[in-house]
């Protein structure tokens, strides 16, 4: 057994078991680092449209449905490369396509020149970038540290990701307020080196093998039809489009709560967000010590509690009481992506495993195209708030119809057990309980 093999397996049951691996810790300390710009940046990017577009929630929705619509296009592409190519490479040119996106638009807010249509252009193009991007660095947890520590590796993705969320949006409300948007783009712009230093400075030769695709006609299908032999995948699939599409994505619309609900500035937004990313901290300690492939129970749960929580968010009377429900909503939000992730990761084949990840990017942040504008025009005909109060309802339903669903094909393989049949490739393949 190797270092890395005895490592990963003799800390199965720590918090922190996926930091024992070298190549992680590099990978982990360098996305700290730029998703902090990361952050800055969004928070910095939904104010600036709202200043370019006289506060207007369409805007902010089509700004943000061009940024994510293109992983509808190209996340399906971006996984079956990750399963070809070498991963850590392709993370390397796409962090650098990022960090120009982020310098060309800090150049054109800081010299004045920027336009609505100019933003809406990078939104574009570092949607693409973020689409092929998403895909390589999901798959990429397993071949850092094995499948033995996949789960807490995507438990650790996601405390990482929102350490930075915490950090990220107060620092840019501070320096929206003190020197403008432009600048906190040219800083986020020099984040992406921190990744680039950490996948620089990772050992190849510890990396768990896997093997690489072939590069053949069929690819994706081939991906798609590994998918559809686990039915608890589809499943869970689903269950993530809804949610995301109707419930997650709210957060774009906190700027409108802010602004034209409370009449407050960019630091009660960016104070909002980093609520909302605290109670995702706290989901990912929870989702961390968890110990091999999470349950159908738990996803379900969680996707219920978050949309009662994000209720509850929306009908509070007050900015301090908003603020306050953000942090348990935040909680059971990463509690049901974290556990979602690692079971689809962990339900299919690791060959295919890039290209699932890519189909979860779509089934994830495809939605954004259609919810963001729906939200938008919901926040801008029926208030702020109901965009929160009507997804997280819609969140609720989603995760009931789900679980009935399951129940359903349960009791019919109950019933072929009974009759003789063998049955593979079903829900049974996830424990209930």
């Amino acid at each position: 057994m190797s270092e890395v093999d005895s490592h990963t397996d003799g800390a199965r049951g720590s918090i922190f078991a996926a930091l024992r691996v070298r190549n992680y810790r590099l990978f982990a300390s360098g996305q700290v680092v730029s998703l902090v710009g990361t952050w800055m940046q969004r928070v910095a990017q939904d104010w600036l449209v709202l200043e370019l577009s006289g506060g207007s929630p369409v805007a902010l929705g089509v700004a943000a449905a061009l940024q994510f619509g293109p992983t509808l296009l190209l996340s399906l592409w971006g996984g079956s490369i990750a399963d070809r190519y070498d991963k850590r490479r392709l993370l390397m040119g796409l962090q650098v396509a990022m960090g120009l996106c982020a310098l060309v638009l800090g150049l054109l807010d800081v010299t004045g020149l920027v336009t609505l249509a100019q933003v809406y252009v990078l939104c574009v193009l570092l949607g693409c970038f973020s689409a092929l991007d998403g895909p390589v660095r999901q798959s990429f947890a397993g071949e850092m540290v094995g499948s033995g520590a996949l789960a807490n590796a995507v438990a650790l993705n996601s405390m990482t990701f929102n350490t930075a969320r915490v950090l990220g949006p107060a620092v840019a409300g501070l320096l929206v307020a003190g020197v403008g948007t432009g600048w906190v783009f040219l800083i986020n712009a020099v984040t992406f080196a921190a990744v680039l230093v950490g996948l620089a400075r990772m050992r190849p030769a510890e990396m768990f093998a896997y093997t690489r695709a072939p590069r053949e006609p069929g690819a994706i299908r081939a991906g798609l039809r590994e998918v559809r032999r686990h039915p608890d995948v589809v499943l869970l699939l689903v269950l993530v489009f809804f949610v995301s599409t109707l419930g997650i994505n709210f957060f774009m619309t906190l700027a409108i709560v802010a602004r034209n609900v409370f009449g407050r500035g960019a630091e009660s937004y960016g104070l909002l967000t980093s609520a909302l990313a605290v109670g995702c901290l706290l989901g990912a300690l929870t989702a961390a010590r968890r110990v091999g492939r999470p349950r159908l129970r738990t996803v379900v749960v969680a996707a219920v509690v978050f949309g009662v929580c994000e209720v509850a968010a929306g009908l509070m009377p007050s900015y301090p009481l908003v603020a306050l429900l953000l942090v348990p909503t935040g909680a059971a939000q990463l509690l049901f992506t974290s556990a979602a992730n690692a079971a689809v990761q962990l339900g299919v084949d690791e060959s295919v495993r890039g290209r699932v990840m890519g189909l979860w990017m779509v089934v994830l942040l495809g939605g954004t195209p259609v919810g963001g504008p729906a939200l938008g025009w919901l926040a801008e005909e029926l208030g702020g708030r109901a965009p929160l109060v009507l997804g997280g309802a819609a969140s609720v339903v989603a995760a009931v119809l789900v679980a009935g669903v399951w129940l359903v094909l349960q009791r019919r393989r109950g019933r072929r057990q009974a009759g003789g049949h063998s049955c593979t490739g079903t829900l049974a393949s996830m424990p209930s309980r």
